[in-house]
């Protein structure tokens, strides 16, 4: 076949013609996957959404996961998921591992997201590469309690009998890292004293102990010990805050008696890493929301917690500097986890 100049234009036109009839085929393709996606993160959240715990049921993340769930109005219920173990390791490193598009998140604290980084050797997940904040929830004193049948009524008197009997007190925690255990390894520290950690699975376990006996003292969640030390069945000695919690204005600091000392304990909504912004926009207004609510303020005031509530990016920078905080308090005293 014979081809003419006039041709050879016809078909290179229509060559042109097929490729911009391509690139607007896969133009509008990517238009179409980006608007889906789009639409996705809008529509969020379209099925269920698993919030874990990372410790065992009763204790103050608990509690908070508890309420966010029943207040939350995002269409979807909220599964509330308890996995404890390893000073909250395990149930953090479940959402570190889990994809970041909203439908599995934690309920982190102090210890899985700022203190265990310094305190295991070798830790299952990053605590900052890992996650993306979403947002402050609340923080509370640690309550340090005593068994009722040890001759001790306030710090001072404590720290004398620690120093005359050395290594006969037994401190329980629900797990190594937890700030539980780390206000009991910075009490020891600051005052030259010495008592065996005991750690356990949870709250729920030290308890019956330190009520028995066994274990002789734990500086345990204000929110968890408040109550049985107004019932009688432990006694509080101190609050480990820099100022009187109002929820407990009779109840002194250790920091009264020993200056300098401060362990505060905090909650926080962590999800994966890579979570689209829109949709943690969406859980940090719903979280400001629920906490804001009157009920669930007054709840939380009887209980000894303080809302802290916060943006992603505050809770980023506030993570930050607990982490450069702790890591000092860990090698300071000196604490491993066993």
């Amino acid at each position: 076949m014979k081809f003419t100049k006039h041709s050879a234009n016809a078909n290179r036109r229509f060559g042109l013609s097929i490729l911009g009839t391509l690139g607007l085929v896969s133009s509008l393709g990517m238009g179409l996957m980006a608007s889906n996606a789009a639409m996705a993160q809008a529509a969020y959240p379209n099925k269920p959404i698993r919030l874990v715990v990372t410790f065992p049921t009763g204790g103050a993340p608990d509690i908070l996961a508890r309420l966010f769930s029943e207040k939350a109005q995002l269409g979807q219920p909220i599964v509330i998921d308890n996995k404890p173990g390893a000073g909250g390791n395990i149930g953090s490193d479940i959402v570190a591992k889990s994809a970041g598009d909203g439908y599995t998140l934690v309920m982190g604290t102090v210890g899985t997201h700022s203190i265990n980084g310094a305190l295991y050797e070798k830790m299952p997940y990053d605590m900052v590469k890992n996650f993306t904040p979403i947002s402050l929830i609340a923080s509370a004193p640690n309550l340090l309690v005593v068994n009722n049948d040890l001759p001790v009524k306030t710090v001072p008197e404590l720290i004398a009998y620690m120093k005359a009997n050395p290594n006969k007190l037994s401190f329980g925690s629900p797990g190594i890292g937890t700030s539980v255990h780390m206000s009991g390894e910075l009490f020891k520290s600051m005052t030259g004293t010495s008592m065996t950690h005991v750690p356990y699975k949870g709250r729920q376990f030290f308890i019956p102990d330190l009520i028995g006996g066994s274990i002789q003292l734990v500086f345990d969640n204000m929110p968890s010990a408040l109550p049985m030390a107004k019932e009688g069945k432990i006694r509080a000695i101190a609050q480990t805050t820099a100022k009187r919690s109002p929820a407990a204005p009779d109840i002194p600091t250790v920091a009264e008696s020993l200056p300098g000392f401060e362990a505060t304990t905090w909650f926080a909504m962590f999800a994966p890493a890579n979570t689209p912004k829109a949709v943690i926009d969406r859980l940090n207004a719903e979280a400001l929301r629920v906490f804001k609510l009157p009920e669930v303020a007054e709840r939380l005031k009887t209980l000894g917690l303080d809302p802290v509530l916060s943006s992603s990016e505050e809770l980023g920078k506030y993570q930050a500097s607990e982490i450069v905080k702790w890591a000092k308090v860990v090698k300071d005293s000196g604490a491993k986890a066993e």
